[in-house]
């Protein structure tokens, strides 16, 4: 610090102020603290700085410069006067300067002109005039327009600016000439000093003046009180020493670059190798005792290297083949849960356990073989994490809670809307099926399938295939406004402005520290300096303008920007910051927030215009850095139908990890590691507010009606045909065979360890090609209502014709002679017969019904591989048609599948199992497919092994209870679609 001439406060609240002078350097000084928070070079040397929108500053050359708050960067110069400025005020977008003009002889003198500014047009305005010499100027604090001029002769003028015409002038007595003229805050007086160190206070009455009543001495601050000696040898214990007070990070705690695992310390050899050992040409031997295995190892770790993150669970295959687990062996979640405790103070290495990233392993039966129940015991359904733009998980959850939002979903959703690209009605569909599932495992792909198929998506970088380089939190709020655009889009049908949709926080860190009320409010106030085209001047001018507030909506979805704002990341780790309630009122467009006393002072006075808004959960960005992959988790303070609580109850999602959590944990943030970007606020009468009535307005009409992409004459060949709304409509009880066939869309993708082992990287993605639904009861059983063939707009690398059916010609438009739909349509038929109450017959539809993205109850399911499954015979499961060709003495699926055909064959065996049911010998006849399978090897035989092994091809009768004679009696066959039959070997 060289030559300081001046200080400027930089912001209403007078927390910050700006230091500069005659020198090459500027400071910004935190108040509150006392210290500097930053140093700022500059090219200009400064004499006076004032507050008022920018920071308006006078050079030493007579110049006045408009710094933006926040940069400091140069916004607007002008030259002011020829000569320096002598005083300078700015007050109520307005800025009165008074200065020195050089004459060609002599000295330079007061200019007989205050020069006025217009801040918010950044124009000149005509200057006042002052005969005198205008030497000092102050602007009224109480009247927006109103100046006061003086000069060093005692001369006083107050004037308005926007009319100096009119104007009062007064003469001070003074000795020699006046130094100084200051009004008082409150604009009641002014006071005047002279040479002589006469001040005198001029009003309009004494009776309006105060005075202070006793004299207050400078505060000044406490004197630094020394160290008491201490003594430092060899026998002075370390717990004398105390450790100092700090906030940052210690060098004592190494980064995980720095840390490396080194393996563990070498076993001891057993006392009787050692105890045997005879010397030889090159060491030592011994006989092997044989205690262990060969290449046993003992596992003395549970937990990872650094004891912070879940080990992964023992495979769904690996726990069945492991029966006699004992408590010792058996990795719990428990085990981990101890390392989440004390979460205040975390470093960026100290993320709590439950916070970490989670990670899905692959075995050799995919994904259906990972254990997801070992990370959720609630009854709340996660979402999987190995799908493309999975970053959106903690975004849908949040919207899943959020009651206005979800019954708005669920109810276009039971619309008859049918458009592909309608993120609406996925997330309605989205919503019924984690509703549905309570706790199982859960997946997104076809709303993110449907996210990231619209072209504004891309456009707008928020998809992982086209911003690599945005942060994860710029891209999800920037996915959180383009989703509340398109779902108003989906619903009205028409465009909206983002803009007002959205509130980005505008936080600005002042003494004392603003209010999270105060923050909000601030936010709504957006004002802005557009350029526009002037039709009358034939140029472009800087206008003013400023967004009015009329209402404010039931939901209130806010982005805390903290990237645009990085500073304002301290305000959320104040505890207790981030209000559950708050209260917005709105009064001739301006809007005004509440939170704690304020907000029930207001509530008790009964204002019709406050709306109370409870806090129901937000989306936090948990990165720690340190090598440590960013992302979100979601912390949700809601319940889903038909469950409703009136306290509280927070959990986290962390993608398919749920758990509950205290308040106090849920709201707690650090800089560190954990900030939000995200919040939801709704309607306190909204709380809870579940709507289901969308199940009794089901718009049904796809399902008695056909519909293709194909040219119509092309598919009414292969239609099927439809239901009756008048006889054949589905409801509740009603039995449905049901198979769907796919196509593989990316194929898996695994690396070789150097071990040899396989390790799956990303399972197979498979796309629903085909759907058959066909008639369960009634003359036109076996019919099918239902043969839609998907049309899919991703590649297709493997049609897998000979499991599936399919071939490139049937999915092709302009080749295809099926009918073909998007899988919008294809879908939602399906979900609407299980919203119907329908009860779904078919063979391994828990995969089917998977791969489609669609969760049914198990009282909706009749599988048949459940069915004829005898875990204390086999842990495997049986085939379709081996159980075809052992019950119905039919031989399906020899060249291809047809899910007509499949569909058929899994409604008679469900047929067949009730005939066993009602006659007692459920167990015998499972039993006698077991040892047929066991020797065939599960495998049905050809026409020649029948023959050898004198196999019939007639059917057998049900036996009755007791009897000898086994083997069910094949039904005649029935008509499986609209033009195809399937008849029974017996026939």
């Amino acid at each position: 610090m060289i030559d300081l001439r001046c200080i400027g406060f930089l912001d209403k609240d007078n927390s910050q102020i700006l230091v500069a002078g005659c020198q090459s350097v500027m400071y910004k000084i935190d108040v509150e603290r006392g210290q500097i928070i930053q140093e700022m070079p500059t090219l200009y040397q400064y004499m006076i700085l004032k507050y008022c929108h920018y920071v308006c500053a006078a050079t030493t050359t007579g110049g006045v410069q408009l710094l933006d708050p926040e940069s400091l960067s140069v916004v607007k110069e002008w030259q002011a006067h020829t000569n320096k400025l002598s005083d300078m005020d700015a007050q109520n977008n307005f800025l009165v300067t008074c200065g020195w003009s050089n004459r060609p002889y002599g000295p330079p003198t007061y200019e007989s002109f205050a020069k006025v500014y217009d801040l918010r047009k950044l124009q000149q305005l005509p200057p006042i005039p002052f005969q005198g010499g205008a030497a000092f100027v102050q602007m009224h604090p109480k009247m927006s327009t109103t100046s006061i001029i003086g000069s060093t002769r005692g001369q006083i003028q107050v004037v308005d600016l926007m009319n100096p015409n009119t104007s009062n002038l007064h003469q001070a007595s003074v000795l020699n000439s006046m130094t100084r003229l200051t009004l008082a805050p409150s604009g009641a007086a002014w006071a005047i000093a002279d040479q002589g160190n006469v001040i005198q206070i001029w009003g309009n009455s004494r009776s309006k003046l105060h005075f202070s009543e006793s004299q207050v001495a400078t505060e000044f601050g406490d004197d630094t009180v020394p160290l008491p000696p201490m003594a430092f040898d060899s026998d002075a214990p370390f717990s004398t020493i105390g450790m100092p007070f700090y906030k940052e990070k210690l060098l004592s705690a190494w980064s995980e670059d720095l840390v490396y695992e080194v393996g563990f310390v070498s076993p001891k050899i057993d006392p009787d190798v050692i105890k045997h050992m005879t010397p030889t040409s090159i060491g030592l031997r011994a006989p092997n005792p044989r205690k262990t295995l060969r290449n046993q190892a003992t596992k003395l770790n549970i937990l990872d290297s650094n004891g912070t993150a879940i080990v992964a669970p023992k495979f769904l295959s690996e726990r069945a083949r492991d029966s006699d687990e004992s408590p010792e062996n058996r990795r719990r979640i428990s085990d981990a849960e101890s390392f989440a405790e004390g979460l205040a103070g975390s470093t960026k290495a100290d993320v709590p356990v439950m916070y970490r990233l989670m990670e899905i392993k692959y075995s050799r039966y995919g994904v259906d073989d990972f254990d997801f129940r070992y990370y959720n015991k609630t009854e709340y359904s996660g979402l999987e994490t190995h799908i493309t733009n999975s970053y959106l998980n903690p975004l849908l959850q949040l919207f899943r809670f959020t009651p206005l939002f979800r019954n708005l979903a669920l109810h276009h959703a039971a619309s008859g809307c049918i458009s592909e690209g309608c993120l609406l009605c996925e997330l309605g569909f989205l919503f019924d099926m984690l509703e549905k599932a309570e706790g199982e495992k859960c997946h997104a792909t076809n709303f993110l399938k449907a996210f990231s198929s619209i072209p504004d998506a891309k456009k707008l970088q928020i998809t992982e295939e086209t911003s690599p380089q945005n942060t994860l939190e710029v891209r999800i709020q920037s996915a959180n406004r383009f989703i509340l655009n398109q779902v108003v889009f989906d619903y009205r049908g028409v465009a909206l402005d983002d803009s007002k949709l959205y509130q980005n926080l505008n936080h600005r860190i002042r003494n004392p520290p603003p209010t999270f009320s105060r923050v909000l409010e601030e936010s709504f106030k957006r004002e802005s300096n557009p350029r526009v085209f002037c039709d009358k001047c034939r140029t472009y001018r800087q206008v003013f303008s400023c967004e009015t507030v009329d209402s404010v909506p039931p939901v209130l979805v806010l982005n805390t920007g903290l990237h645009k704002q990085p500073e304002g990341k301290q305000l959320w780790c104040v505890k207790g910051w981030l209000p559950e309630r708050i209260g917005i009122s709105v009064e001739n467009g301006k809007v005004m927030c509440s939170e704690g006393e304020r907000l029930r002072n207001l509530q008790n006075r009964h204002i019709r215009q406050l709306t109370i808004y409870n806090l129901v959960g937000l989306v936090a960005d948990v990165n720690s850095g340190d090598h440590q992959k960013p992302h979100m988790v979601s912390l949700i303070d809601g319940f889903p139908p038909p469950i409703v609580k009136a306290e509280s109850q927070w959990h986290l999602f962390n993608d398919f990890l749920v758990r509950p959590v205290e308040k106090k944990e849920a709201l707690h943030f650090a800089t560190t590691w954990k900030m939000p970007t995200v919040l939801i606020y709704q309607h306190q009468s909204a709380s809870n507010a579940i709507d289901d009535t969308w199940k009794q307005s089901l718009d049904t009409t796809c399902l008695f009606q056909n519909w293709s992409l194909n040219p119509y004459e092309v598919a009414r060949e292969n239609w099927p045909a439809v239901l009756d709304p008048a006889a054949e409509s589905p409801g509740p009880g009603t039995y449905i065979p049901i198979d769907t066939e796919f196509v593989r869309l990316q194929q898996e993708e695994i690396e070789i360890l150097a071990s040899g082992d396989r390790n799956v990287i990303r399972p197979t993605r498979e796309g629903l090609a085909r759907v058959s639904v066909l008639r369960g009861s009634g003359p036109d059983e076996g019919v099918s209502f239902i043969n839609d063939y998907i049309s899919i707009s991703e590649p297709v690398v493997d049609y897998v014709t000979k499991y599936s059916g399919v071939t490139a010609e049937d999915l092709d438009p302009q080749r295809s002679h099926h009918p073909l739909v998007p899988l919008k349509v294809a879908y939602k038929k399906l979900w609407l017969l299980l919203n119907l109450g329908c009860i779904f017959v078919g063979h391994g539809l828990i995969k089917d019904f998977r791969n489609v993205n669609m969760f049914v109850p198990k009282d909706q399911v009749v599988d048949t591989v459940t069915l004829f499954y005898n875990p204390s015979r086999s842990k495997r499961n049986l085939s379709l048609r081996f159980l075809a060709w052992y019950l119905l003495k039919e031989n399906i699926q020899s060249q291809t599948h047809d899910s007509i055909e499949d569909a058929w064959s899994a409604l008679r065996l469900w047929k067949k199992y009730e005939e066993f049911k009602d006659a007692g010998i459920v167990e015998k006849m499972i039993d006698e497919i077991y040892t047929a399978g066991r020797k065939y090897n599960y495998r049905v035989p050809e026409k020649r092994e029948e023959r050898y092994l004198g196999l019939g091809t007639s059917g057998r009768e049900t036996p009755d209870a007791g009897s000898g004679v086994s083997g069910p009696t094949t039904p005649v066959g029935k008509k499986a679609g609209a033009n195809e039959y399937f008849e029974s070997p017996g026939r």
